[in-house]
């Protein structure tokens, strides 16, 4: 199922893991795994951040997904099931009247 990831780094983690050099290996860690068809990255709430679009084949998936991203990068993270236009068209084809 497609997700959207929206997460946010930690400024005081962020700028010890931007000086230290870990920061870029913690993203290309974390797209490496999540492989998204989109990635945008953006100030939010005074943090780092940004959202992530990737498939999710199975929700255990979740577990090896989530915990680098909390444990290396000190990520605040919300993830959501989405629908394409085509999705939304076919869901609501099955409950018009």
């Amino acid at each position: 199922m497609r997700m959207i990831m929206r997460f946010e780094i930690d400024t005081g983690a962020g700028n010890e893991l931007l000086r230290s050099g870990e920061m870029q290996k913690g993203l290309e860690r974390m797209l490496e795994m999540l492989k998204p068809e989109a990635a945008y990255f953006f100030p939010a709430n005074g943090c780092r951040g940004g959202f992530l679009v990737f498939d999710l084949a199975d929700p255990s998936q979740l577990v090896r997904l989530t915990e680098p991203m909390w444990t290396m990068l000190h990520a605040r993270i919300e993830v959501t099931p989405a629908m394409s236009l085509d999705d939304l068209m076919s869901g609501l084809g099955s409950v018009a009247g």
